[in-house]
């Protein structure tokens, strides 16, 4: 059986309206956030600090606070996606059409790439307006744009169907992923921690995602390049595995 293009576009074009009518909240917002870490870290605190991993502290920084806007970009824009999709009671209508398991899936997923990227592009784009950044591998950069964006995207799913109520959408942002991005190497190099921490930062799966990004804006890497792709990659294979299986079961769909 062939792809339902049909399908698949009705549910991008719905997910894309619903995006579209909060600009503001989608583009805006975190694009003004960026502009605030460009003022803060290369004015203020960079100013005061000479150099970290041979780069200024902006140009340091600057690839995780990229990377922590991807993540929240592709959580929300998913787990809202489908959480509504269930509290609105219009999934029944996407369950009984001839669309897939997985066509459900990578309609909604594709909505979150393109969000995660424009977010993206907008954020080094100002980067380069402000002599803030540079890249050095653009096929790397949207490489981990996107890997990070599905892998986001995916969990955002499994919250959505999850949550029983608006406040528990948030709960992963506040337990989970603020907290791992803070100390995922953003702010730090590995070296900067004392010997008996640094094993945290190599468990943490935000510093291979942030080493990642840096890597190909800056060429700067503190992890071996193929190990970060490779768990990335493992990662995103073992989230979509999770989420069909999910959908094959109807958790959170025909309740």
């Amino acid at each position: 059986m062939g792809i339902n293009w049909v399908g698949l576009y009705t549910i991008i074009r719905r997910e894309v309206a619903r995006m579209l009518r909060v600009p503001i909240q989608v583009f805006v917002a975190p694009w003004i956030s960026a502009l605030l870490f460009i003022f803060i870290f290369g004015y203020v605190v960079g100013g005061r600090i000479a150099s970290i991993g041979g780069h200024r502290y902006l140009e340091f920084v600057l690839p995780g606070v990229l990377l922590m806007n991807i993540v929240n970009a592709s959580f929300l824009q998913s787990s809202s996606a489908i959480y509504f999709a269930r509290f609105l009671h219009f999934i029944e209508e996407t369950l009984v059409s001839p669309l897939s398991y997985i066509e459900m899936i990578a309609g909604t997923l594709a909505v979150v790439v393109m969000r995660a990227t424009v977010t993206a592009i907008g954020i080094l784009l100002m980067g380069l307006a402000f002599s803030a950044t540079h890249v050095q591998s653009i096929p790397m950069f949207l490489f981990w744009v996107v890997a990070v964006a599905s892998i986001f995207g995916l969990l955002g799913i499994v919250i959505g169907l999850w949550a029983k109520n608006f406040e528990q959408l948030n709960v992963l942002i506040v337990f989970f992923i603020t907290p791992l991005s803070m100390v995922g190497g953003v702010f730090n190099t590995v070296g900067m921690l004392p010997s008996w921490l640094r094993w945290l930062a190599y468990a943490n799966p935000f510093f291979y995602f942030t080493n990642g990004i840096r890597g190909a804006m800056l060429g700067f890497n503190e992890s071996p390049h193929g190990l970060g792709i490779a768990l990335t990659l493992i990662l995103l294979a073992v989230m979509g595995g999770t989420v069909l299986r999910l959908y094959s079961r109807g958790y959170g769909l025909r309740e």
